[in-house]
């Protein structure tokens, strides 16, 4: 199992890297739009942007701390907070706004009556339905790898562990 452990770990926490890199610009992006318009939906949808946003800027410094062995400490531990973060995050996104479909919302806010909904038609271009939808997908796929990193470490600790026991046995 040292094979694994050399190899998926630093590939796994640069997949999360980069993943939280592209939360990071599209969440700050509309943050930006959405203060110098003024154009929110409502105050939780903007709580949870700037939730999404803290949460990429945490997965980024770790990630990158983990990625390049920074820091020391048990991964497992970031992970587990990491992963209740972005579940917590990315849920509370699919309860806030409406529907899933953005064909059917004016490309200029997004918004239908204060509230993001995405059951209008609208043109081809990207709205903000489907910048949110982006983030809210971007959450889950940044929970999953988390999981996942998650499973995979315990899994190397627990084998790992089996190996050192043994070996130490046949030493003696």
């Amino acid at each position: 199992m040292p094979y694994i452990k050399a190899h998926y770990h630093p590939f796994l926490f640069v997949l999360i890297t980069m993943c939280a890199m592209a939360e990071l610009g599209l969440t700050a992006y509309l943050i930006s739009v959405g203060n110098e318009s003024q154009n929110w939906p409502s105050a939780r949808y903007h709580s949870l942007l700037i939730l999404f946003e803290f949460n990429a800027v945490w997965t980024t410094l770790f990630g990158a701390a983990y990625m390049l062995w920074i820091v020391d400490a048990s991964s497992i531990v970031w992970l587990a907070i990491t992963s209740a973060l972005w579940g917590a995050a990315a849920g509370t996104m699919h309860n806030t706004r409406t529907g899933g479909n953005c064909n059917w919302i004016p490309n200029s806010s997004g918004f239908v009556d204060g509230v993001l909904s995405c059951d209008q038609p609208q043109e081809l271009s990207v709205s903000r339905c489907r910048e949110t939808l982006t983030v809210e997908a971007v959450g889950w796929v940044l929970f999953g790898l988390c999981i996942l990193t998650l499973l995979a470490t315990c899994l190397w600790v627990r084998t790992s562990k089996r190996g050192y026991v043994s070996d130490s046995h046949r030493l003696v």
